[in-house]
This record gives C-alpha cells, sequence and structure tokens, in this order.
C-alpha cells in the first residue's frame, strides 16, 4: 500500500506537498527541510514556519525558506495547502469547521504576502459531506458571518445538518482571491483502508499533510 498520496495540482516542480496514508509516516518521506509542527488547537492564528522551542499554539504556518516544511495533522478536518505560481511561499492550514469558520485560511493568505490570484490551493483528505452531520451551532457558526454559507449545509432526516466543508473551503479561498483549488475528492470516513476518520474512529491517529518548497 502507497504510503503517501501527492498533491494533485501544477505547483512549480521545486514545491512537494501531500498527506500520508494510515501506515505511512512523515519521517519515512526523507524530504529536506525539517517540519514545523504546531499545537493545533482548532482556531485561525497562522505563524511563520521556524524552529520553536516548543510547538506554537496555531492552525496553519507559511514558509519561505526551503529548509523548513509546513505540516498540520488531521482525522476528519480539512488540510489545505497553498503556494504561489512561482514556489517561493508555501503554507498548510488546519481547517476544520472551528477554524473555517475562525478564518485559518484567509489568516494564511494574509501571512503569505503574495498577490493571491498568483497562489494556488490543494485541498487533502477531509470528511466529505454526505458523512459529517452536524448541529445548529455549526452552521450558526457560519452564518453569522455570511448568509451564503447556508447553500453548504443540507437538512437531514434527524432535522441536523450535512456540512461541506470542501465546498465552505473553496468559498473562503475564492472570496480571498485564490481561483486555483484542486483536490477536494476524498472522504475520510468513508475510505477506512486509506485515511484515519476521528468521527469513525475517536482513537485513530492523524495523517500529516505537508508542503516545501526545495531550493531551485
Amino acid at each position: 500500500m502507497d504510503k503517501w498520496i501527492a498533491a494533485d495540482w501544477p505547483a512549480p516542480a521545486t514545491v512537494v506537498g501531500g498527506t500520508t496514508l494510515r501506515g505511512g509516516h512523515f519521517d519515512e518521506l526523507g524530504l529536506d527541510g525539517e517540519p514545523c509542527w504546531l499545537e493545533q488547537v482548532h482556531g485561525a492564528e497562522v505563524v511563520r514556519a521556524g524552529q520553536y522551542p516548543t510547538p506554537p499554539k496555531a492552525d496553519g504556518s507559511v514558509s519561505r525558506t526551503p529548509d523548513r516544511v509546513c505540516v498540520v495533522q488531521t482525522a476528519d478536518c480539512l488540510p489545505v495547502l497553498l503556494c504561489n505560481q512561482t514556489g517561493t511561499v508555501v503554507a498548510a492550514a488546519h481547517a476544520g469547521w472551528r477554524g473555517l469558520a475562525a478564518g485559518v485560511i484567509e489568516n494564511a493568505i494574509a501571512v503569505m504576502a503574495v498577490d493571491p490570484t498568483t497562489v494556488m490551493a490543494w485541498l487533502g483528505p477531509a470528511i466529505s459531506q454526505p458523512s459529517f452531520e452536524v448541529g445548529d451551532e455549526v452552521r450558526g457558526a457560519f452564518m453569522v458571518h455570511k448568509a451564503a454559507d447556508s447553500a453548504f449545509f443540507e437538512r437531514n432526516a434527524r432535522g441536523r445538518w450535512q456540512a461541506d466543508l470542501y465546498g465552505l473551503a473553496r468559498r473562503r479561498l475564492v472570496d480571498a482571491g485564490v481561483v486555483q483549488v484542486y483536490g477536494g475528492r476524498y472522504c475520510t470516513y468513508r475510505d477506512q483502508a486509506r485515511f484515519h476518520s476521528y468521527r469513525r474512529d475517536p482513537g485513530c491517529g492523524r495523517m500529516v499533510s505537508f508542503v516545501g518548497a526545495a531550493a531551485p
């Protein structure tokens, strides 16, 4: 079985990105740069990738140097990888519903500090809408900011909602000026052979999504 999947986006050849699978480990990838691990708190803080004495409390990082790889860990939440067209700036964001509602994607783009129209995004493996049932509080967290987000919630037979993380992320990317958006075709809950899923198995591990830029 493969140990990881590569991001299917037209990034420059100097950019490497993707997600480890069940049974795969980040250390086995042999990347040149050192990972910038985060203490993820389901928020919107984004830091510059670097060497920290302890992992910073953040849900995204941005790197401008080939010696640092941006990484996030997920098991149903959505990993969003970003890079600019020249491959000089990369970023990774941990976008669960709380982070999405709080603006983690917008903050990552802001920290990249490049023209958003030169940025491309890859949406890594996450739970799909048919498998992601949520309550009114989740829908309300989005609706308070943007009523149009109602399009990404479908009422189910139990009177709850099926939430579309991929759709919500695409909307935020486009609104921020990023029109090159790829990925978003997996379901961590349904694909047990390849992906960890917290909703399916609360005691599961985590996949690592990563993006780094090698020296030209």
